[in-house]
């Protein structure tokens, strides 16, 4: 029995997809629920798996492709796997190229389709690799540093030279690439200028002293892991200090719909993210009403998704408040542009041991810069300016969070 593969039904908002890259070939047995082909939309990748065990009859759309949901991809044709290739092989023609496909892993180790693409380049087996990701995934870091030890063994400190850098020393060879955006590069770069566009954005600065949250992380650090799983990070403290300061100033909380403000009474916290596909802002909800372990295991349960390029797309929508955190790769101070049709978006940047004035001494302290972008439409200097303030005092004495004053 011949079955249809088919595009199936997308994201709400999202109208197409582009076919990234086939893991099947025509001719090719599949097992039930094995995944066929990865589709890429402007926030996720979707996987087709086969409804059946058979063999894949035919390839109907190559790699590169846009499509629709209910657009068919492939015929399977169903049953003894035998007996089905025995029917593709009659129906295929004679010497004809099979499409190349990823080598197949040994096992049931699950990967990102950006890991199994890599696997494939370099003609790896997943097993081959120690998996250091959540329930032993293997990332892109994994191969690379597999890939790097392989390549160490085999060549002498003085050659171990990329090819770009090559070719620079010698000059020898220019050469340019040119690379299509993804559809996520591509709906980032719209999505960033829609904003500058739209919005009157205007940034504030300010400074917090991070003493007591770090005494504080520092004390009940092993205690808090050992009972909760978890590691007490820094972005459990400015996610609850951006709740409270929400609170005080609901309209650095609200949205802007034409002529309209919508006012939020929830606090959905968007949380920037890199990952291998790009930039993603996962979204945790009802903040406000989280545990500060509540909170770091919903934001690793998130970020492990990014990572593992499993997250979907209620997952990426509909945040009131965004975080993003500079710091992390070095920035001192950066202008972070906002995620409409939020007003406002809280930037965090590194910790820098710096002399401060206390109490008539000088004395080093860890300060980070905050920036805070906002929509000057809605969200007037005086309230934007509070907002940053009341952020600070609620790091730079914690209790506060505790007493939520």
């Amino acid at each position: 029995m011949s079955i249809e593969i088919k595009v199936p039904p997308l994201p709400e908002s999202v109208s197409d997809a582009t076919l990234v890259a086939w893991h099947k070939a025509a001719g090719e047995s599949v097992s039930r629920d094995e995944n066929l082909v990865d589709l890429e939309t402007d926030k996720v990748v979707l996987e087709v798996p086969a409804p059946a065990a058979g063999t894949i009859s035919k390839i109907v759309v190559e790699n590169g492709a846009t499509v629709e949901a209910g657009d068919v991809l492939a015929i399977l044709e169903e049953g003894d796997i035998d007996a089905a290739a025995a029917v593709v092989e009659k129906s295929m023609p004679a010497k004809q190229a099979a499409t190349p496909v990823a080598k197949e892993s040994k096992g049931t180790i699950k990967t990102s389709p950006a890991v199994r693409r890599l696997l494939d380049e370099h003609d790896l087996d997943a097993t081959m690799v120690l998996g250091t990701g959540k329930d032993g995934r293997i990332t892109k870091s994994d191969v690379m540093s597999f890939l790097k030890s392989e390549n160490s063994e085999n060549v002498t400190p003085g050659d171990q030279k990329t090819d770009i850098s090559e070719s620079i020393e010698t000059g020898v060879e220019r050469t340019e690439q040119r690379v299509p955006m993804t559809r996520l590069r591509a709906r980032i770069a719209e999505r960033l200028v829609d904003a500058q566009q739209t919005a009157a954005m205007l940034t504030t600065f300010n400074e917090v002293d991070l003493t007591e949250v770090m005494e504080l992380r520092k004390r009940y650090r092993d205690s808090f892991e050992k009972k909760h799983g978890v590691r007490l990070g820094f972005m459990s403290f400015f996610a609850k200090a951006a709740v409270e300061a929400l609170k005080k100033f609901p309209v650095v909380n609200a949205s802007v719909e034409g002529t309209d403000i919508i006012y939020h009474n929830y606090f959905d916290i968007g949380i920037a993210v890199s990952s291998e596909r790009g930039l993603m802002v996962p979204v945790i909800r009802d903040v406000d009403q989280m545990s500060f372990a509540g909170f770091e295991a919903a934001l690793n349960d998130m970020a492990g998704k990014a990572q593992a390029g499993t997250i979907s797309m209620e997952d990426l929508t509909g945040g009131t408040f965004t975080i993003t955190n500079g710091g992390i790769f070095g920035s001192m101070m950066s202008t972070p542009i906002l995620n409409q049709p939020q007003s406002a978006i809280l930037g965090m940047h590194s910790i820098q041991q710096r002399p401060m004035v206390v109490d008539g001494d000088v004395v080093a302290r860890p300060m980070m810069y905050l920036a805070m972008t906002y929509d000057h439409r809605i969200i007037d200097g005086k309230e934007a300016v509070q907002f940053l303030v009341s952020i600070k005092e609620q790091l730079e004495d914690p209790a506060r969070l505790l007493l939520q004053v």
